[in-house]
């Protein structure tokens, strides 16, 4: 079982900045994907970004490029998101995720393990 843990959320004023944290610990695999996804009222689930873990290639949706960006820790099988430039419509609940192997990045389906979620909140 893949144990994936979220941090990092709360609330912030527009134009504000957060930092998620994602942590897998015992996660061991020579090469696989985490990625980032979000969720508000209502809505399906998005992807944001995402990581080859085996190489460093990262994504990032079109959409959010320039504002968020996503990095591996320093730590072992860690994660974060940083979100700049913040607006009310960034509410919502953010996930970390884990796969061996994607076929696409955004996909949802594509990732058997997930965390909790923390919520993230913009006024």
């Amino acid at each position: 079982h893949v144990q994936l843990v979220e941090s990092g959320g709360g609330s912030v004023q527009a134009g504000g900045s957060l930092r998620l944290s994602c942590a897998a610990p015992g996660y061991r695999y020579d090469t696989y994907c985490m990625g980032w996804f979000r969720q508000a009222p209502g809505k399906a689930r998005e992807g944001i970004a995402s990581i080859d873990v085996g190489d460093g290639t990262t994504y990032v949706s079109f959409d959010l490029k320039g504002r968020f960006a996503i990095s591996q820790g320093s730590a072992e099988n860690t994660l974060y998101l940083q979100m700049n430039s913040l607006k009310p419509e960034d509410t919502a609940v953010y996930y970390c995720a884990a796969a061996h192997y994607v076929g696409r990045w955004d996909g949802r389906n594509e990732y058997p393990y997930w965390g909790q979620g923390t919520q993230v909140t913009v006024s």
